[in-house]
């Protein structure tokens, strides 16, 4: 099942450090087969707000986002987007393919007693 790498981040100024990051990253997330759906792109904030930026990898499963994570390279370059960039990242799994929120709607139903 597909899992993502979610960045919500905060850029402040544009720096060495963080164009170095921007640079490298690609190369350290192709051995675990990861890619960019979202990097770059304007955010349209329909309800509440968001502050910063989103950014969105995906990756086949959960155990490759990990590995690609504590991996030796992107260890290595994680400092120079820290140093600079605040924000919250996150890993999470996708859903099945055929997923139907009504199936969950009714689970959550009956084990609420509703």
């Amino acid at each position: 099942m597909t899992a993502y790498a979610i960045g919500h981040i905060r850029p402040e100024t544009m720096n060495e450090d963080i164009l170095r990051y921007i640079e490298e990253i690609q190369s350290t997330m192709d051995p675990f087969e990861g890619r960019f759906l979202v990097h770059g792109s304007k955010v349209e904030v329909l309800e509440g707000s968001f502050p910063g930026d989103l950014v969105i990898i995906a990756f086949p499963d959960i155990e490759r986002a990990r590995a690609w994570y504590a991996s030796p390279a992107y260890q290595e370059i994680l400092p120079l987007r820290g140093r600079h960039i605040p924000g919250d990242i996150l890993l999470v799994d996708g859903v099945p393919a055929g997923y139907d929120a009504t199936k969950t709607a009714a689970a959550l139903r009956e084990s609420a007693g509703l």
